[in-house]
């Protein structure tokens, strides 16, 4: 029987954070224990990962004895490369779950820094958590990338920036169910959203497209795509690139 390294506790839409480290090649995960108090979507970010290191994550939900092991039921997990950030957003019932951050052995040795945090929201309001998960960097022309949300990913986060007089218009196309749209600017850093950080959404009904436009500030951004109610859709994500006349 394997046990679990920490207790979260029972997790809200108040994000909570935990910064920790697996010390050698021997010391190869951590497992966060956490519960749910009613449907909810799970967010899990695991950023800050040390450079030249790679650590994943996974979400477990428990079998009912309050232990993390072989019976409990594999959810979903992220293992993006390097010390990339790495997200999880997936729609649970309440009950009792396990985050467990794992090193990945062949992109890493010695200690693995890490920040972890954990969030629940409800199945019809976004994630609060801004994971670089997809990092399209500088937009200095047209971009258009395609995804898919569904009860196991309801959240996919792009992290972008804009430089001095460059724009963008970004619209979400292709959809079969509702998703909306959100753009962030993470003002502290801290990964987290909070007050007066989101600059522009779109939540249109059904299937309709959704659309920001007329973003001209250079600085960092974070759009959020998210699932609206249960359904599952894939989609474009389009950002027009333009150039402005000023900074």
């Amino acid at each position: 029987m394997t046990t679990y390294n920490y207790t979260v506790g029972t997790l809200t839409e108040t994000a909570v954070t935990r910064s920790n480290y697996l010390t050698n090649e021997t010391d190869s995960r951590d497992v966060y224990k956490f519960s749910t108090t009613g449907t909810s979507d799970i967010n899990l970010s695991l950023s800050r990962i040390s450079s030249g290191d790679d650590a994943d994550l996974r979400l477990y939900r428990d079998n009912g004895n309050g232990y993390f092991d072989s019976g409990d039921q594999w959810i979903t997990s992220s293992s993006a490369s390097g010390n990339r950030d790495d997200a999880i957003n997936a729609r649970g019932d309440a009950g009792t779950y396990f985050a467990e951050v794992v090193r990945y052995s062949p992109g890493s040795t010695g200690t693995v820094n890490y920040n972890l945090a954990l969030s629940a929201t409800s199945p019809y309001s976004p994630s609060n958590l801004l994971p670089k998960e997809i990092n399209l960097g500088d937009l200095s022309s047209d971009t258009t990338r395609s995804g898919y949300i569904s009860n196991y990913n309801t959240t996919d986060v792009y992290s972008f920036s804009l430089d001095f007089y460059e724009g963008t218009n970004i619209s979400l196309t292709g959809l079969s169910a509702d998703a909306d749209i959100r753009l962030y600017q993470d003002n502290n850093n801290n990964g987290i959203v909070d007050t007066n950080e989101l600059v522009r959404s779109s939540t249109n009904g059904g299937s309709s497209s959704e659309y920001i436009s007329g973003i001209d500030l250079s600085g960092n951004y974070f759009l959020m795509v998210s699932q609206y109610g249960s359904s599952s859709t894939s989609y474009n994500l389009n950002f027009d690139h333009y150039t402005t006349t000023f900074a």
